[in-house]
C-alpha cells in the first residue's frame, strides 16, 4: 500500500525525528517540549533543516491510532456510512484511501458486495420466538443478533464464535457471518457489543497492527519490547534509529550493516546458522567407518581405529581396510600403511583427498572471517556498556573532580559513540570480505580494513585506559593538571575525527 498523503496530512507537529544521539525531537511523543526562547532564528532554522534531512518518521502507538482514526473518520464522512463500515472498507483495501475512493465512486454496489457490506440495515423477522442457527435453541428476537444479514444467532454462540476467531489471529479482522454461504462482514460494533472484554482488547490491538503490517512504507521496530514503528520517506539510505535507540536497516530490518548490502547480510546470517560448516568440518576432520559409515575423528595415536559399539569394526585410518590385514611389517606397522602409499601413487585417493583439502581450506577461511566478525560484535557490546557506565557513574564525578562543566566533557561520550559505530562497520566488513571475489579490490580492501582496525584500537585504548589517569580515586590526593587534561582532550578528539574519516572510507568500498 502506498501511504496516503490525504490521510497523513501536513502534521509536522506530530512527527518524531531522532537525532544522532538517539534523543527524540519534535512533537508526537509524550515528553515535554523544549522552549525556543533565547534561541535566534538561525538556530531554529538550522534545527528544522537538520530534521528535514531525516528520511524517516518514528510513530508511537498513539500516533498510529490517531492516523488510523483520522482515516476512518474521513471515509465515514465522505462516503456517508457508519464508522464500522468505514473501518471494514479501509481494512479490506489495506488502509489505502485513494484506491478505496476510486473504486467506491466508480461502483459502490460492487465494492459493497465484494467486501460483504450490505446496503440495508438489519430487518428482524416479525416473530415472537426465533431459533439460533448454531445451538438451535429458541430465543426472543432481542436475544439474538446478526451480521447485518438474515442469519440470527444467540449472544452466547456469538461470543464463542468471535472469541475463537480473535484467538486465531488477524483473520478476525475479516470475520464474516457464521453461515458458510453468507458473505456479510461482522462489524466492529457487533464485536464490541458481544465479545468478552479481553477479546475486545485483542481485537483493537490486531486492528492497530494491521495499519502497519498492510503498509509498505511503515515497519515495526525489530527491537525486543519496542512498540514503535518507522515510516520511511527517503532515498536509498535505509539506516534508521528508533526512539528506543536501536539502529536497524529499514529495508531488511536487520541491525544497521553499512557497508554490506542486505543480500550479503542475509547470506552471511544464513551461513552462520546453517549446517553447511558442520558438514565441512566433518568432511575435513573425519572419515566414515568402512562398515557402518558413521563419521569418525582421529585426534591422536596410531592408525589402528575401532568404531564405537555396536559396530566395533577395526580398520586402518589411512586406507580404510580391515585391520586384520594390517599391523605387520608388510603393511608398515601401526603408524604407516604401505597399501595406502602405493594406492596414493596410482591416484586412487586423489579425489577424496582433494575434497577433504577443499573442505579444510573453506573451513579455515570461514573461521578466519567469522571469528573477527564475532570479536568486533563482542567489543561493540562491551563499548556500549562502558559508555553507559561512564555516563551514569563517571561523567558527573569527573566534572566535579576537575572543576569542568559536563558540557565540556561531551567529547568523551562522542568518542565512545564513534568506537561503537566503527566496531559495527568493521564487524560487517568481514562479511563483505568473505564474499569479495575481486582479488585486486580485495587486497586494497584488506589494507583499508587493517588501517581502520589499528586506528580504532588506538582510539579504544585512549577512551578506555588513558582516561583513568583523570578519574577520581580514593587514594588519589593530587589533582591532575588542566594542561594534562587539555592534551588528553586534543588527543582523544583527534583520534575520534580520524576514525570518522577511516570508517567512512571503509564504508564506501
Amino acid at each position: 500500500m502506498d501511504s496516503d498523503d490525504e490521510l497523513r496530512g501536513a502534521r509536522d507537529s506530530e512527527i518524531i525525528y531522532i537525532s544522532s544521539d538517539g534523543e527524540s525531537s519534535g512533537g508526537g511523543g509524550s515528553g515535554e517540549e523544549e522552549s525556543d526562547c533565547g534561541r535566534d532564528d538561525y538556530e531554529v532554522r538550522e534545527e528544522v533543516d537538520s530534521m528535514r534531512e531525516k528520511r524517516y518518521v518514528i510513530l508511537t502507538e498513539k500516533d498510529i491510532n490517531e492516523r488510523q482514526e483520522e482515516g476512518i473518520r474521513r471515509v465515514s464522512s465522505v462516503f456517508s456510512i457508519p464508522r464500522g463500515s468505514a473501518c471494514i472498507l479501509l481494512r479490506q483495501y489495506k488502509w489505502n484511501i485513494s484506491k478505496l475512493s476510486d473504486e467506491w465512486f466508480a461502483d459502490e454496489e460492487r465494492v459493497r458486495n465484494s467486501v460483504g457490506l450490505p446496503a440495508n440495515g438489519v430487518v428482524r423477522p416479525d416473530s415472537q420466538k426465533l431459533t439460533c442457527g448454531i445451538c438451535f435453541d429458541g430465543y426472543s428476537p432481542s436475544a439474538l443478533s446478526s451480521a447485518s444479514c438474515v442469519h440470527f444467532y444467540c449472544h452466547e454462540c456469538w461470543e464463542g464464535y468471535i472469541s475463537t476467531s480473535i484467538n486465531n489471529g488477524a483473520g478476525c479482522l475479516a470475520l464474516r457471518c457464521p453461515e458458510p454461504s453468507c458473505t456479510a462482514m461482522v462489524l466492529e460494533e457487533t464485536i464490541n457489543r458481544l465479545a468478552k472484554d479481553e477479546d475486545k482488547v485483542k481485537y483493537k490491538q490486531l486492528l492497530l497492527h494491521s495499519y502497519i503490517e498492510d503498509n509498505k512504507k511503515i515497519k515495526w521496530c525489530p527491537a525486543p519490547d519496542c512498540t514503535c514503528a518507522v515510516e520511511f520517506l527517503g532515498d536509498g539510505n535505509y539506516d534508521v534509529s528508533c526512539m528506543c535507540r536501536f539502529s536497524f536497516c529499514w529495508n531488511c530490518t536487520e541491525e544497521t550493516h553499512r557497508p554490506v548490502s542486505c543480500e550479503t547480510v542475509s547470506k552471511w546470517i544464513l551461513k552462520n546458522s546453517a549446517e553447511s560448516e558442520n558438514v565441512n568440518w566433518i568432511i575435513a576432520n573425519s572419515k566414515p567407518c568402512p562398515k557402518c559409515k558413521k563419521p569418525i575423528e582421529k585426534n591422536q595415536g596410531c592408525m589402528h581405529m575401532t568404531c564405537r559399539p555396536p559396530c566395533n569394526f577395526q580398520f586402518c585410518w589411512l586406507c580404510l581396510g580391515p585391520w586384520s590385514e594390517h599391523g605387520s611389517t608388510t603393511t608398515g606397522g601401526n603408524y604407516a600403511c604401505n597399501r595406502y602409499e602405493s594406492a596414493k601413487k596410482q591416484g586412487i585417493y586423489d579425489e577424496a583427498e582433494a575434497q577433504r583439502e577443499r573442505a579444510k581450506n573453506s573451513l579455515v577461511r570461514y573461521t578466519h572471517y567469522y571469528e573477527r566478525w564475532a570479536s568486533n560484535q563482542t567489543s561493540r557490546q562491551k563499548a556500549q556498556a562502558d559508555m553507559q557506565k561512564f555516563e551514569r557513574e563517571n561523567l558527573a564525578k569527573l566534572s566535579d573532580f576537575l572543576g569542568i562543566p559536563e558540557t565540556q566533557l561531551k567529547f568523551i561520550p562522542e568518542a565512545w559513540s564513534q568506537i561503537i559505530e566503527c566496531r559495527r562497520v568493521l564487524k560487517w566488513t568481514y562479511a563483505y570480505g568473505y564474499y569479495l571475489d575481486d582479488e585486486a579490490k580485495s587486497e586494497f580492501f584488506v589494507y583499508l580494513q587493517g588501517e581502520a582496525e589499528s586506528g580504532l584500537e588506538r582510539l579504544h585504548k585512549c577512551a578506555e585506559k588513558d582516561i583513568h589517569e583523570f578519574l577520581p580515586k580514593a587514594d588519589k590526593t593530587k589533582l591532575p593538571s588542566l594542561q594534562d587534561f587539555s592534551e588528553f582532550r586534543v588527543k582523544l578528539a583527534g583520534l575520534t575525527r580520524a576514525k570518522v574519516q577511516s570508517c567512512d572510507l571503509v564504508g564506501v568500498m
